[in-house]
């Protein structure tokens, strides 16, 4: 049967590449409000082509917040019910200045196709809407029962999703689910994902005077809040890369020499590593190698800094507030509410005097691991070697996909990633991109996959 849905693959390859190019001009940024009809319009577009392809009741369905998207193919008794994950909207674009070209308009060059949303995760999800075209358009069926469950929040930290998934237990019920936010190592070899790190955020306002001050008249006789908030936040890591709130590394589980000797194994080019992120040195924890930092280590990050004038020339003012957002990436063991807890206190407790700190709780999600004894995950390594030739690598992710740890516990089922974006492919940044040999081999490995799982 794969010689008939690959033909099928090969004769309709310019339209489904025309249909992911309608796709990606979606401007489905779901953290801008200006856009939450784009949002709205990604879903009912995804709804229709599932229903064209002949998946059954295709439809978007509001959550409180920005939609999800539901279809499914179940009509393969006896066989288990895997549910395909992926998340519709995406990142901003700014800087638009950095873009070379306009981010909701399309462009291939270089066997590359570059948009917003182009890596993370619209093509990604397209694959196995491809993969399931094919085979019921040469078969008439499907190897697997199947759901698609599709959101358009993933990129704000899916508020509204946990509510709604505890109310469709019963509509998004599987054996496992197959995450399309995922990747691969590289253009030649396929990664098996075991881990993921879990998340927490809050954001910090620092409060001095009343309102926006001279700095000649009264600089020196009151607190800066932006001077306060470089001191609280240099007070939370050390120059070396360490975290210092009381507290932050109680429940992290070491791993085993024999676990992190196997992570060495996986090729890694420092140099050329550095050269590619435009970096001359390299920071961090030490004792842990940068693929360790990025990935079993728990870390502490300032991801916004802002206060005062900022504009172009001078304004000498004192201002009366400054604003940081910091995140964490967690490990297993690790509770985001404990870590928040942690780092308010810490917080409170290092703020400068004259000033007033308010903390804001943001979104958090615990670590994932998937368990090696999960039946799906010899199905993924048999369909990536056949795809690749060779065996894949076990790789573990810095990133978090809160999904994971919200399917295990509602649905009681694990995640595994199939995905096929690469590292390089510049998601969240301008200039996001896509690689069409990646468009191809992940339609192929889609379909394999589900035929695979039928075994």
């Amino acid at each position: 049967m794969a010689d008939t849905w690959q033909k099928y693959l090969e004769d309709n390859r310019s339209r489904l590449l025309n249909e992911l190019i309608e796709f990606l001009s979606i401007p489905s940024a779901s953290a801008v409000p200006e856009n939450a009809a784009d949002v709205e319009r990604a879903g009912a577009w995804l709804a229709a082509k599932l229903a064209r392809v002949g998946i059954e009741h295709a439809a978007v369905l509001p959550t409180g917040g920005h939609p999800v998207v539901y279809g499914d193919w179940l009509h393969a008794p006896g066989k288990p019910t895997f549910l395909i994950y992926g998340h519709f909207d995406t990142q901003p674009v700014d800087p638009l200045s950095l873009w070379h070209t306009p981010p909701f308009e399309p462009t291939i060059t270089d066997d590359r196709i570059i948009a917003r949303g182009a890596s993370d995760d619209k093509s990604n999800l397209f694959l196995p809407i491809i993969a399931a075209e094919a085979l019921l358009a040469t078969t008439g069926r499907l190897p697997v029962n199947i759901k698609f469950f599709f959101e358009g929040q993933e990129e704000v930290g899916s508020p509204q999703l946990p509510s709604f998934v505890r109310a469709h237990r019963d509509m998004l019920a599987c054996d496992a689910m197959l995450n399309a936010d995922s990747g691969q190592y590289s253009e030649t070899d396929g990664a098996v994902m075991v881990g993921l790190r879990g998340i927490c955020s809050v954001e910090v306002d620092l409060v001095g005077p009343a309102h926006d001050l001279h700095s000649g008249v009264f600089g020196g006789a009151v607190q800066n809040p932006l001077h306060a908030m470089v001191m609280l936040l240099d007070s939370m890591r050390s120059h070396d890369g360490r975290i210092l709130v009381d507290g932050f590394y109680d429940d992290v589980v070491e791993l085993s020499a024999a676990e992190r000797a196997a992570m060495a194994r996986l090729p890694f080019d420092e140099q050329r590593y550095k050269a590619d992120l435009g970096v001359t040195e390299l920071f961090g924890e030490p004792g842990y190698s940068p693929y360790e930092r990025t990935t079993i280590r728990p870390t502490l990050e300032l991801n916004g800094l802002w206060g005062g004038f900022i504009g172009e020339g001078s304004k000498t003012v004192l201002p009366s507030e400054a604003h940081a957002k910091i995140t964490c990436r967690l490990v297993p063991n690790q509770n985001p509410d404990r870590i928040i807890d942690l780092l308010t206190a810490h917080i409170m407790g290092h703020t400068p005097p004259g000033v007033r700190a308010r903390v804001t709780r943001g979104h958090g999600t615990v670590a994932y691991t998937v368990p090696a004894d999960l039946p799906a995950y010899a199905a993924v390594r048999d369909v990536l070697r056949r795809v690749y030739g060779h065996e894949p690598f076990e790789v573990r992710s810095g990133g978090s996909v809160p999904v994971t740890a919200l399917f295990l516990d509602v649905l009681g089922a694990h995640s595994l990633g199939f995905g096929f974006g690469l590292e390089d492919e510049l998601a969240h940044a301008p200039n996001e991109f896509f690689r069409l040999s990646s468009f191809d081999k992940g339609q192929r490995a889609w379909a394999l996959l589900f035929e695979r799982l039928a075994e």
